[in-house]
């Protein structure tokens, strides 16, 4: 642990970028590009091996996941699943064959005839572009056909569920949808609403059986969120191997994936935000090469209340309010950025002492934890990582 005051104003990813905003030349030229998708600003850099031909193939591919994973997007897979479910819950209530006071069917099986009816009124309501491919069984529940790239990243985040108890839960949806953290529609939902949402907040009623996905009950949802950014980097990160890149870094707002090593074998030099600061002030900077650093924080997006209280988008799925521990921000440095999108949430879920101790019991990932009267705890092995002042 150590004490220190926000350091000098410096370039935390220092890479002199020629061209941020993408220039043109053939293969092993240094070619950077800025655009706008999960509701961030991302950067993607190639160092060796790259080119612009790459760099476009890349933002395509943005593209294409965000109309796969975003919550908000109405063309995305993802949204229209949430839309069909919050649809048949809106269904079932009004036939009458669902108690919303106890969370289940009125019923212990529906028939042929009300399921569909049932369905008549979800496709009648859902919107023009919805696509999703559903079915709903006698039993209640409701299963969704999805690509490979969505049961892959569902699978993956049930499997963080599961190790963290529930502290990172894909399925909190229902509640965080209720919540709005942008500068032009900050939304804090009524104690009313969050506990009419709060009893369809359950992982453990979420299943994947190859590309079928299954939600146990009418109302349930899915927010990736906090590993989608990661899942992506992953994905670009490999082809951009594939391609022959051997040199570069993935900046998805935030989430830092480095490909290899800088130019002349030097390591990629990446700060760590100071929390409430201005991004250019660091805390700290790590020195660091093929790996992921991915950091959350009650700095990032946050909003406050009549009364001065202050919430934060890292969600408690047992409340519907914000985590209120003793943190202000996690930093988790791994191999992979999906295991440092999901470690972040869970590390700051858990506290600094069990989040410690959580990744001290992980191989090959390190953490830093700065706690709210702004001292740094490591976990084993992140001091190594460190630049000295």
């Amino acid at each position: 642990m150590r004490m220190k005051k926000i350091v000098s104003v410096i370039l935390l990813i220092s890479l002199a970028f020629s061209a941020l905003t993408g220039c043109s030349g053939g293969k092993d030229k240094e070619v950077s590009t800025t655009g706008f998708a999960f509701d961030t600003t991302y950067t993607i850099t190639l160092l060796e091996g790259g080119s612009q031909e790459l760099l476009n193939s890349c933002v395509q591919k943005c593209g294409e996941y965000e109309k796969i994973f975003s919550r908000t997007l109405e063309s995305s897979q993802l949204y229209q699943i949430n839309e069909i479910e919050d649809l048949y819950l809106k269904a079932v209530d009004a036939q009458g064959v669902y108690r919303k006071e106890k969370n289940k069917l009125a019923k212990d099986f529906l028939t042929e005839k009300e399921i569909q009816s049932i369905e008549q009124q979800i496709n009648k309501e859902k919107s023009e572009k919805n696509e999703a491919q559903y079915r709903i069984q006698e039993n209640g529940t409701a299963i969704f056909q999805v690509s490979d790239e969505l049961a892959e990243i569902i699978k993956t985040g049930l499997a963080y569920a599961a190790q963290s108890d529930g502290a990172f839960d894909i399925g909190i949806e229902p509640v965080s949808s209720l919540w709005n953290f942008s500068e032009d529609e900050k939304v804090i939902p009524s104690k009313e609403k969050i506990a009419e949402a709060l009893p369809y907040v359950d992982y453990k009623k979420i299943s994947m059986n190859g590309n079928e996905l299954t939600f146990q009950m009418p109302g349930m949802g899915i927010d990736l969120g906090g590993i989608a950014k990661g899942y992506i980097a992953d994905a670009l990160k490999q082809y951009l191997q594939e391609q022959g890149v051997s040199s570069g870094m993935i900046n998805l707002g935030g989430n830092i994936l480095c490909i290899g090593k800088k130019e002349k074998g030097q390591d990629f030099l990446i700060g760590i935000q100071q929390p409430f600061a201005d991004r250019n002030e660091t805390v700290a900077a790590v020195s660091v090469h093929d790996v992921s650093v991915v950091s959350s924080g009650i700095y990032e997006r946050y909003l406050t209340d009549k009364d001065g209280k202050q919430y934060h988008h890292i969600i408690n799925p047992k409340t519907g309010y914000s985590y209120d521990n003793d943190l202000m921000a996690v930093t988790i440095i791994s191999d992979k950025s999906i295991d440092g999108d999901a470690l972040s949430t869970t590390c700051f879920s858990m506290g600094k002492e069990k989040g410690l101790a959580y990744v001290n019991s992980l191989k090959g990932v390190y953490a830093m934890f700065i706690t709210k009267d702004e001292k740094e705890w490591y976990s084993e092995g992140f001091s190594e990582l460190l630049i000295e002042e």
